[in-house]
């Protein structure tokens, strides 16, 4: 009987440590991305409804919001208002990057339940996704002008994450537009 009794002392200490250390988290339901205070990830993807392609390196120099979403996202359905709200706003501009969906069902979502976007590119087969370090949707990464990620949210937009955690980190002089959203036709045409 006592061989048991200091295993399971050490086990109940273990679990009542870690159990603290979990409570007392400051940011426990945060997870930090890699990409934080480092140059955002350049893509060329198509432009959803268009025979176009996109090149992100004509961000540079605009503040941005990248959200990332589907048809398929459930969380996605419930954080669209919230975006039109902010659309509304002109604040930022919102570049959608609609992921792993059929571009039939994207654009009747965008006509059924409103476009907040400035621009929706598609990554079908999810490289830039990765390369932005996504898992899973709806995500949304704030870009200042200098193409850094300042921030990342997982999960819905809600109002309160809209304005405690982004409006708080963008600049007093945010430009309010996108000046030059450049897409190319597929096959590099202008």
């Amino acid at each position: 009987m006592n061989r048991f009794i200091f295993p399971l002392v050490c086990y109940l200490l273990l679990v009542a440590v870690l159990a603290v250390g979990i409570m007392r988290a400051p940011q426990k339901a945060v997870i930090p991305s890699a990409l934080i205070g480092f140059q955002a990830p350049q893509f060329k993807l198509p432009v959803l409804a268009q025979s176009k392609i996109f090149d992100s390196a004509t961000l540079k120099g605009s503040w941005y919001l990248l959200n990332v979403w589907g048809t398929w996202c459930i969380e996605c359905r419930a954080e669209h208002a919230i975006l039109l709200a902010i659309a509304a706003t002109n604040t930022i501009p919102l570049i959608g990057l609609n992921w792993k969906d059929q571009d039939a069902e994207a654009i009747n979502w965008l006509k059924t339940l409103g476009n907040p976007y400035s621009l929706v590119v598609t990554d079908h087969e999810s490289r830039v996704a990765i390369n932005w370090g996504v898992y899973g949707a709806p995500e949304t990464f704030l870009v200042n002008n200098l193409g850094n990620v300042l921030h990342k949210h997982v999960g819905p937009m809600t109002d309160r994450v809209w304005k405690e955690e982004f409006l708080t980190r963008l600049a007093p002089a945010t430009p309010n537009r996108v000046a030059n959203l450049t897409v190319q036709k597929i096959g590099g045409q202008r």
